[in-house]
């Protein structure tokens, strides 16, 4: 818990718990509680429906108290990062269960994830290579720990990952031959797809992944090696993974928060997702600047408080003004009608929600017009 006594409001802070939320200073990430209670209490309705693990995806947030609160509320069973870093402020925050999803080479980030078990947190670490296995064991060894190993699967996102179950089950052989390395299971997450419009085209994609994932636990077993985790998944393809009858842990993130970007792609009736399946809980709240310009208002939210590779911000329950471009501390938004005024608040949905949070020190939780909570962006800028 963050002591807020000695923090000033407009400096350090965007706000405090009691403020009424007419008065956060802005600009400022907002998150409605309510909606993001909903949100998260839902998705780990359905994993546990469905026999799922969910590890959720801490880079999206990259807070300890939103995790914790998928913990307590979703039943979330830990988290999944990208960097050793970001791990560790997982780690060191209380969270038990923590998978690096992606691959660690370096010497010094190395020796970092073999020191995250002593904080009492499970780590586990994806590979794709069978030249990074001894590197793990040996600082593995060193600290007198155990790291576990997902060999990661490039089922379509063209990054990291193999592409055969040969290298699948050389890697995992290599890890069950190595000191103080345990072979765990698989990772096998398709980004390349999750933004897809179509339900039936994410469906094809995911078809083909699944199949692959199915021949490499397949191929395991026939050489006598236990999978005890098939991990992957997110917020376009959950239920495609959580059916298929091969993977048993999910990675979703941004179904806590949604984005613009999200809030297009279709379901299976044809539905934005953001109309009924999850509801936008993640906001920048901004003010208007300057009304300088009849048929324009001037905000105090450019490219410094968002992210606009995934497009520009929708503004939410509006459609009759528009945030049409941005430059560093501005956004213009059209208002043909002239129906705004300075000083008037707007709340803007963000094409991207990751990389939004990751340029805020601080989320501000809201419930009926008031703050009431104030949480840390905890691993803010833990990149490395």
């Amino acid at each position: 818990m963050t002591n807020l006594d000695t923090y000033e409001v407009g400096y350090d802070i965007p706000a405090k718990p009691g403020m009424d939320a007419a008065d956060i200073q802005t600009p400022a990430l907002v998150l409605d509680l309510d909606a993001l209670e909903r949100n998260i209490k839902k998705m780990g309705d359905y994993a546990k429906a469905h026999g799922m693990r969910h590890r959720v995806h801490g880079k999206m947030h990259k807070s300890v108290d939103v995790a914790k609160l998928q913990e307590s509320l979703g039943g979330a069973v830990g988290v999944c990062c990208q960097k050793v870093s970001e791990a560790e402020v997982f780690a060191r925050g209380g969270i038990k269960d923590v998978l690096v999803s992606n691959q660690v080479r370096d010497p010094a980030k190395i020796d970092r994830l073999a020191r995250l078990p002593k904080l009492g947190s499970r780590t586990i670490v994806c590979v794709d290579d069978v030249a990074n296995v001894a590197d793990l064991s040996a600082a593995a060894v060193l600290h007198g720990t155990e790291l576990e190993v997902f060999v990661e699967i490039d089922c379509g996102a063209g990054r990291c990952g193999v592409t055969t179950t040969e290298a699948v089950v050389e890697i995992a052989k290599a890890v069950e031959a190595a000191d103080n390395l345990k072979f765990t299971g698989i990772q096998a997450y398709q980004g390349a797809m999750q933004h897809m419009d179509s339900y039936e085209d994410r469906k094809a994609k995911l078809d083909v992944a699944i199949a692959q994932v199915q021949d490499a636990v397949d191929g395991l077993k026939a050489e006598g090696i236990a999978c005890e985790l098939v991990s992957g998944g997110g917020t376009g393809s959950y239920y495609f993974e959580s059916n298929s009858g091969v993977y048993n842990e999910l990675q979703c993130g941004s179904y806590a928060f949604m984005d613009a970007d999200y809030g297009r792609i279709l379901d299976k009736d044809g539905n934005r997702i953001d109309q009924g399946e999850w509801e936008n809980a993640f906001f920048i709240l901004t003010s208007v600047m300057s009304h300088a310009k009849a048929d324009k208002a001037i905000v105090d939210a450019g490219l410094k408080a968002q992210s606009v590779d995934s497009g520009l911000p929708v503004i939410f329950g509006r459609d009759d003004v528009e945030y049409i471009k941005c430059s560093d501390e501005h956004g213009v938004v059209m208002d043909p009608t002239g129906a705004l005024k300075v000083n008037d608040k707007l709340k803007l949905v963000p094409g991207h929600c990751d990389p939004t949070a990751n340029v805020h020190d601080w989320y501000v939780g809201v419930r009926d017009g008031k703050v009431e909570t104030v949480w840390p962006v905890s691993a803010r800028g833990r990149a490395y």
